[in-house]
């Protein structure tokens, strides 16, 4: 019996834990930026779905990476392989939009789970899908980079919160 019992409350505390994951994943509704159709995150790849990060941001939708000097130590990398090639080392903008400035060519992408939306599911022209190259953690990286970059005005910069507002200093790239 007392056997029984214990099974009974471990299994009660996994379909907890699955419910908990569930109800992160649900928090947000995340839709595709061109078709509005609901993002199916069971589609990213198997690595970096559950990290504190991810979780937060699901939760949240704010992305708890931005201006985290740890994790832009890694963010420049994952960016410079993954995103410059459209979007140029400084986010100036090549064949793909300027990331750097207060113009969002989708709108949208000034809110964090704006331009989460727009990676994990593409958009128009030559912006494909990141679902399939990038884990979901490693796309909240990128996006803490592209903040990173940003050089204009501190008022339109709503993915800041207040403090981090207090203390950003505006991107320079080196030269």
């Amino acid at each position: 019996m007392k056997t029984a019992t214990t099974s009974l409350i471990g299994a009660a505390f996994v379909a907890l834990a699955v419910l908990a994951v569930g109800a992160a994943r649900a928090a947000l509704d995340l839709r595709h930026t061109i078709t509005g159709e609901v993002l199916n995150l069971d589609e990213a790849l198997p690595d970096g779905r559950d990290t504190p990060g991810v979780k937060s941001f699901l939760e949240t939708g704010r992305n708890p990476y931005t201006e985290n000097p740890e994790i832009l130590a890694k963010a420049e990398p994952l960016f410079l392989s993954a995103c410059s090639g459209c979007h140029g080392h400084y986010g100036e903008g090549k064949i793909g939009p300027g990331l750097a400035d207060n113009y969002w060519t989708y709108p949208k992408n000034a809110t964090d789970q704006g331009l989460f939306e727009t990676m994990f599911g593409g958009a128009n022209g030559q912006m494909g899908p990141q679902v399939f190259n990038l884990t979901l953690d490693e796309m909240l990286v990128v996006m803490a980079w592209v903040r990173h970059l940003y050089n204009g005005p501190i008022e339109d910069a709503v993915w800041l919160t207040d403090e981090q507002k207090k203390t950003f200093k505006p991107y320079k790239p080196p030269h």
